[in-house]
């Protein structure tokens, strides 16, 4: 039994708390934080709004895709500032023109 003899080695990575990889998981939170904080900074400015709200709409679809098939609490933690950081840059963009030119 070489399990009773070695001390259980407790998982301290960043994404997986369950000692597994997600890689799919992983991939779409780090889209959805990416594309969300562009989403929240070009929707500062109002010559920005259409990059902005297309931002903003590829990290809520992302960010929402990601939590239907997240695992692990940090990720949905995680996914959650993604998607916040990118529906707040979405109706910022929206409220200042949206889609059009």
């Amino acid at each position: 039994m070489p399990q009773a003899v070695q001390p259980p080695q407790r998982n301290i990575g960043l994404f997986a708390s369950d000692g597994e990889h997600h890689v799919a998981q992983d991939t779409l939170l780090a889209i959805t934080l990416a594309v969300g904080a562009i989403a929240l900074v070009l929707a500062q400015w109002r010559g920005l709004h259409v990059p902005a709200t297309w931002a903003g709409l590829i990290g809520i679809v992302t960010g929402a895709w990601g939590q239907m098939i997240s695992v692990t609490t940090r990720e949905r933690f995680l996914m959650l500032l993604g998607l916040g950081a990118a529906g707040l840059g979405f109706f910022l963009a929206m409220a200042r023109g949206g889609f059009t030119l």
